[in-house]
């Protein structure tokens, strides 16, 4: 072997080395690293305003998603498991120890509960063995409509929740469910947190509520599903008001 060749040889094992010494040692992403934007739609190169942004126009922008979690408000927590499109949504919530289903088809909502629910605080024990397991229609003047038909409109509940206070920032890069994501913060955390897509359209995937105020995953981005009134048979129109309980 000629000397060349033999200098060629140490000298790319020299440049291996330390390649090798940089990014464990100092952490460098040099030496033909791969660019860590790679194969993504790029949200990851813009600044967190910008980001935040995107992420909310892709939000109003489409059809149906479904949004699963915890969400402080009014004093209480709930537990949300929601599927939204913008005629109305289907899912369940639970509260101070109990849960309910509720579904809304255009402007009626539909609300879901064992007799346990209607009879909460003492309530008519008769009136509800008579709700329980029935689609109870509620009336729009009843305060349960106002209270609950938010959490069945899409883009009353995603403007409210896709919020971050203060000022913000980019936060690195990770993963939910195996989605690659950018997080942007609002004052370092303090004012709530968003992961968005990398892969796609790049739509929030896990919200941080500011003032710990709950946590949500948003899933099923464009995944249509069924929307229906309820049959006849399995729903009960109570009148002009709920119980009180």
């Amino acid at each position: 072997m000629s000397v060349t060749p033999r200098r060629r040889i140490r000298r790319a094992v020299w440049l291996g080395a330390v390649c090798v010494l940089a990014v464990t040692g100092a952490g460098l992403t040099g030496c033909g690293s791969e660019d860590p934007d790679a194969g993504t739609n790029g949200l990851g190169k813009l600044p967190a305003d910008k980001i935040q942004a995107k992420a909310g126009a892709a939000a109003q922008a489409a059809d149906t998603v479904r949004l699963h979690g915890t969400v402080e408000a009014g004093g209480n927590r709930y537990t949300l498991d929601m599927r939204l499109k913008a005629d109305g949504g289907t899912g369940s919530v639970a509260a101070e120890g109990t849960t309910f289903g509720l579904l809304r088809v255009g402007e009626q909502l539909f609300l879901k509960a064992d007799a346990g629910f209607w009879s909460h605080d003492g309530g008519d024990a008769k009136a509800a063995d008579k709700l329980a397991g029935k689609y109870v229609k509620v009336p729009q003047s009843d305060p349960v409509y106002k209270k609950f038909s938010g959490f069945t409109d899409k883009d009353v509940l995603l403007d409210g929740l896709l919020t971050l206070h203060g000022t913000v920032k980019t936060d690195g890069r990770h993963e939910r469910a195996g989605v690659r994501t950018v997080r942007i913060t609002g004052d370092d955390g303090a004012g709530g947190s968003l992961d968005v897509s990398l892969e796609g359209t790049p739509y929030p995937l896990r919200l941080v509520r500011a003032g710990s105020a709950g946590t949500l995953s948003l899933s099923d981005w464009n995944k249509d599903f069924a929307l229906e009134q309820p049959a006849k048979d399995d729903t009960l129109d109570y009148g002009k008001q709920l119980p009180s309980s």
